[in-house]
């Protein structure tokens, strides 16, 4: 069973190609579960995401590909939402969805993994944003209101590396997931990125497994060629650390599938 389950359309802003591209070339490659997850709208950087206009046209795209292709491939619907107190919003959170990912990409309204920011890496102490981003994911699995954690390590993006083991900085973070009954997304951006390496780090990977934490697969792609990415490379990766099945959601019920 191939799972890609976090991907984007060009209603982010930030993303090209059309729904039906997207799904055929996941039907090429023999993907048999396939999940949308726009970047969800909210009062806060709405450059780079869905309006709150677009909510139901967006689930209109994704519900009738699901209906379209139904004989071809299991189409899933959701969000990408971005663990942002005061910002997060009840339309999105309570939405009618097979799952939601949650995903921190601010510290401090401070958009670290965005290249057009990243001069506030300059003077501080990396250390210190490391915990920092690692204390934001421990809120957001604490929070109880998602499904699926986002590249778990997603901070580690333009190799701005800590001195401290990662194991300790993220040991709180994986007992909340752990504790919120999440699965971790095993996110092959990263290898499109900077950092070069799939999302998480094997040692987090490692980590997860000891906590019996599910995972799941995703490309996380903003264009067509992305869907699928790097997908032998993760599910290698994973085996050799013990996982053997993977996570799919309908309606926000969670199974898993030997992959």
């Amino acid at each position: 069973m191939r799972i890609d389950i976090h991907n984007h359309t060009t209603r982010c802003n930030h993303a090209e190609g059309t729904v039906d591209e997207y799904i055929q070339k996941a039907i090429e490659l023999g993907i048999d579960i396939y999940g949308f997850s726009e970047h969800a709208p909210m009062d806060f950087d709405p450059h780079y995401r869905l309006a709150f206009e677009e909510m139901q046209a967006y689930t209109d795209d994704i519900l009738g590909a699901k209906e379209r292709y139904k004989d071809d491939i299991n189409i899933l619907f959701g969000y990408e939402v971005d663990y942002l107190p005061g910002h997060m919003d009840d339309r999105v959170l309570h939405a009618k969805v097979d799952y939601l990912i949650g995903s921190v990409h601010f510290i401090d309204k401070w958009s670290f993994d965005n290249p057009e920011f990243i001069a506030g890496w300059k003077n501080k102490d990396i250390d210190e944003i490391w915990q920092a981003y690692f204390e934001a994911t421990e809120a957001m699995a604490r929070s109880g209101k998602f499904d699926i954690v986002g590249h778990l390590d997603l901070i580690k993006v333009f190799k701005f590396l800590p001195k401290k083991d990662v194991r300790l900085l993220a040991k709180d973070a994986l007992h909340a997931i752990k504790r919120s009954n999440m699965v971790l997304e095993v996110n092959t951006a990263g290898l499109r990125k900077p950092i070069g390496e799939l999302y998480p780090s094997r040692e987090l990977l490692e980590e997860a497994y000891a906590h019996d934490i599910p995972i799941t697969f995703s490309s996380d792609a903003h264009s067509v060629e992305q869907v699928g990415f790097g997908y032998d490379l993760a599910t290698t990766l994973v085996k050799e650390v013990g996982y053997t099945k993977a996570a799919t959601f309908e309606g926000r019920d969670r199974q898993l599938v030997i992959f």
